[in-house]
């Protein structure tokens, strides 16, 4: 479910786990591997869901910045844990 009420998608566990395999293989060919921190600048939409699994399946730390968020406010956090790439 989004922010709006009636926002909403439906996906099942088949086409998720498609969708964050795909995904953990995109970090994976941009150097991300187990341990890597990082940061998602995302609002709530399934991408973001996918881009925390995604992490999680090959071991790499994520943060999740809520979007509203300034542009300092994005860089005092991706500085203070020091992500190697940022999901937006």
């Amino acid at each position: 479910e989004g922010n709006e009420p009636g926002d909403f998608m439906k996906i099942t566990y088949r086409e998720l786990l498609h969708k964050v395999c795909q995904f953990a293989n995109v970090l994976r060919s941009q150097g991300v591997k187990k341990g890597d921190r990082v940061s998602i600048y995302l609002p709530m939409i399934l991408e973001l869901v996918i881009a925390m699994l995604a992490c999680a399946r090959i071991g790499a730390l994520h943060s999740v910045v809520f979007a509203g968020f300034s542009a300092d406010s994005l860089c005092e956090r991706i500085l203070d844990c020091g992500c190697s790439l940022l999901i937006t």
